[in-house]
C-alpha cells in the first residue's frame, strides 16, 4: 500500500479517534507531510521504537503502540500460560500522551489474557527494571523518548532479566508484530477481562527500590558530617525523576537544593530547549540557583531518568557542564576509591563500558586491580555482563557507564540508574567537602595522575525517509576506504564491527574482536586515541567519537582540531 493510499484509508476508517481524523485533515494536500506519516511504519529496532507524536505509520499514537503491543503480546503467548500469568510491568515518564500511550498498551496486553501491571503515577526507567524483576514479570514496556525533543515520544520492551529486550528476542517480535496489517484493529479488553488481567503496581515495590538504593551507599561518615548543610542543586527537568531522587536523597541524609520552577511534570518542557541534561543550557536554571546559594556542582535528570548531567564550578568560579565521560570517570574513580579504602573492593571486581566511551577508564580500572570489560552501544550490553557474572560468579559488577550520561552502580537494575546516579553524585560532592576539596580539583588531579584525555562527540543530523539508509552507507563507505593515517596520526589497527573483526595496519593480521555485530568504524590510534564512526539507534544522527589523548589540554584540543578535520574529509570522500 503506498502512502496516499495509507492516508485515506486511515482518513476514512470510522476506528480512527477524532483527534486522529482532524490531524489528518488538516495535513491535506500536504505531500510531503503525508509521505513523512505514511510513507514508512515507525522501525521497531533493539531499542524499541522512538518518533514524533502524530498520526500515521510513521509517528508515535496510539494506533502504533497498540500494534506493536499486539505484536509482544503474540510473542507472549507463544512463550506459554506460565509466561501469560506472570504477565508484563508497564511504566512511562511526563511527555506528552505517555499515560495515555502507556493505558493503551495495558488494554491490550489485558485483552489478550495476559496479566499486566501498571505504576499508577509516573515512573522511571530504573524503576520499571527493577520492577520486572521484583515483580517477576516476563516483560516491561517504558513509555518515553528518553532526552529526545518534546515531540517525540516512545516505547522501549524489556526482558525478564530487567534489561532491554534481547536481539534474538526482540527479532521475533519484530517478526509477530510486522504480521498485522491492520494498525486500527488491535483488540479492546472487556471490563471481565480488566478485572482479572489488571493491576497497578504496588507502593511496595517503590520501597524495595529505595531500599536497595540505600545499600549501596559509600560514604556515610562524611554524608554524616556534611549531608545536612551541602550546597548542591538538582532539577528534574520536568522529569520523573523529581520523587525518586528527592526520596533516595532524604533516607541517605542528604539536603540538596532543587529547582521548583522544574518539578513540574511539564510535557512542553517549558523552561528548557531540550530536556537533556548533558547540555548546560538545560542546567541554566539550576546554575543560577547555585550561583545565588554558593554552590558548587550542578547535577540534573532528563524525563525517564536513566541519564544524569552534572556541572560544576571551576577555578574561575564559572560553571562548566561536564561530559558524560567526565561524570563517569569521577564517579569510577570515587567508587573504586572508596570501595579499596574500606577494603570492600573485590578480588574480581569488574567495570563494564561501551567502546566509544573514555580511553581512561582503562588506566584507572588498572590502578586499582579491576578488569575493564567493553561492549557495543546500549545498556542492554551491560546487563547482559551483569546476568553472565551472576550465573558463572567469574566477576562481581562494581560499575557501568556510557558516554551518554548512563550510569549503574548495583544489580537491582539493568538499565541507566539516574536515581542512583544521582546519590552517588550528592555522596560524592560529601566526600570531597569533607576531605577540603572539590569535585573539580579532583577531576584535575585524574588528569594529572593519569594523563589528559579530551573526549568530544559530534552528531551529524539526518532528515527523511531515508536516514537510516543514508546513515549506515556513510560507514559502510568507511569501510571500503583504505587509510592509514588521520592528518599526523597514524592508526595502528581499524575495527570493524558489522564483521567483527579488528585489523592491524603494520602485521595485516585479522582478528575477531569478540563483540555482538553492529555497523561501526572504529579507528584506533598509536597515540592511544580513538576515533569511532556510528548511526544512532535512537535518532537520525550519524555520530563520530573522539578520545584524544595527549600530555596537556592545549595538546588535546590541537589534536582533537585535526583529527575532526581529517574525519570531515574521509566522510565525504565515503560518502561518495
Amino acid at each position: 500500500m503506498d502512502y496516499k493510499t495509507a492516508y485515506q484509508s486511515w482518513l476514512n476508517d470510522d476506528r480512527l479517534c477524532e483527534e486522529g481524523k482532524a490531524q489528518l485533515k488538516a495535513i491535506e494536500g500536504n505531500e510531503e507531510e503525508i509521505e513523512y506519516s505514511f510513507g514508512a511504519e515507525l522501525e521497531f529496532g533493539t531499542a524499541g521504537m522512538r518518533g514524533i507524536i502524530g498520526y500515521g505509520t510513521n509517528k508515535m499514537n496510539v494506533y502504533t503502540v497498540k500494534r506493536a503491543t499486539q505484536g509482544l503480546s503474540q510473542f507472549i503467548k507463544g512463550l506459554g500460560p506460565e509466561a501469560m500469568s506472570r504477565g508484563v510491568v508497564i511504566s512511562y515518564d511526563t511527555r506528552l500522551k505517555s499515560d495515555e500511550f502507556a493505558k493503551a498498551a495495558a488494554d491490550v496486553l489485558a485483552a489478550n489474557g495476559i496479566k499486566v501491571w501498571l505504576f499508577p503515577d509516573v515512573h522511571p526507567v530504573p524503576m520499571l527494571s527493577f520492577a520486572v524483576r521484583e515483580l517477576h514479570t516476563v516483560a516491561g514496556i517504558m513509555v518515553t523518548a528518553s532526552h529526545n525533543p518534546k515531540q517525540y515520544n516512545g516505547y522501549k520492551v524489556y526482558g525478564e532479566d530487567g534489561a532491554q529486550m534481547s536481539p534474538e528476542d526482540t527479532k521475533v517480535v519484530v517478526g509477530c508484530i510486522e504480521k498485522i496489517t491492520d494498525y486500527l484493529g488491535a483488540p479492546e479488553p472487556t471490563a471481565e477481562q480488566l478485572k482479572k488481567y489488571f493491576k497497578y503496581v504496588p507502593a511496595s515495590v517503590d520501597k524495595k527500590y529505595y531500599k536497595a538504593l540505600t545499600k549501596l551507599t559509600l560514604s556515610k561518615k562524611a554524608v554524616k558530617a556534611c549531608g545536612k548543610k551541602l550546597k548542591l542543586v538538582y532539577t528534574p527537568v520536568h522529569g520523573s525523576g523529581y520523587i525518586p531522587v528527592k526520596t533516595i536523597l532524604k533516607k541517605i541524609g542528604i539536603t540538596a537544593t532543587i529547582v521548583e520552577e522544574q518539578t513540574a511534570k511539564d510535557p512542553e518542557f517549558s523552561t528548557v530547549q531540550v530536556p537533556n541534561p548533558e547540555f548546560k543550557e538545560t542546567l541554566s536554571m539550576g546554575i543560577a540557583l547555585a550561583q545565588k546559594i554558593g554552590a558548587t556542582v550542578v547535577f540534573g535528570t532528563d524525563p525517564d531518568s536513566d541519564r544524569l548531567g552534572v556541572a560544576v564550578k571551576n577555578d574561575k568560579g564559572e560553571f562548566e557542564a561536564l561530559s558524560g565521560n567526565q561524570v563517569g570517570i569521577l564517579l569510577l574513580d570515587y567508587i573504586l576509591t572508596r570501595l579499596k579504602e574500606d577494603g570492600k573492593l573485590p578480588a574480581n571486581a569488574a567495570v563494564v563500558k561501551s567502546f566509544v566511551t573514555t580511553g581512561m577508564a582503562r588506566p584507572i580500572c588498572q590502578n586499582f586491580g579491576a578488569e575493564l570489560f567493553e561492549v557495543p552501544v546500549g545498556f542492554k550490553f551491560i546487563g547482559e555482563k551483569i546476568k553472565q557474572w551472576e550465573k558463572d560468579g567469574s566477576h562481581t559488577f562494581v560499575f557501568g557507564f556510557e558516554e551518554s550520561c548512563g550510569y549503574l552502580r548495583g544489580t537491582h537494575a539493568r538499565d541507566k540508574d539516574a536515581v542512583v546516579a544521582s546519590m552517588l553524585c550528592a555522596e560524592m560532592v560529601c566526600y570531597y567537602t569533607y576531605k577540603g576539596t572539590t569535585v573539580f580539583d579532583r577531576l584535575n588531579d585524574i588528569y594529572k595522575k593519569y594523563g589528559y584525555v579530551l573526549d568530544c562527540n559530534v552528531s551529524i543530523q539526518y532528515k527523511g525517509l531515508n536516514a537510516m539508509k543514508e546513515m549506515n552507507a556513510v560507514v559502510d563507505g568507511l569501510k571500503e576506504t583504505k587509510i592509514n593515517k588521520l592528518d599526523i596520526y597514524e592508526i595502528a589497527a581499524i575495527r570493524d564491527y558489522s564483521k567483527d573483526e579488528k585489523l592491524d595496519l603494520a602485521t595485516g593480521e585479522v582478528s575477531p574482536i569478540g563483540s555482538p555485530k553492529t555497523n561501526c568504524v572504529y579507528y584506533e590510534l598509536k597515540t592511544g586515541s580513538f576515533v569511532c564512526v556510528r548511526p544512532s539507534g535512537t535518532e537520525p544522527k550519524l555520530k563520530i567519537y573522539y578520545s584524544v589523548k595527549a600530555n596537556n589540554r592545549d595538546d588535546a584540543e590541537a589534536a582533537l582540531k585535526k583529527l575532526q578535520a581529517a574525519m570531515e574529509a574521509l566522510l565525504k570522500k565515503a560518502a561518495k
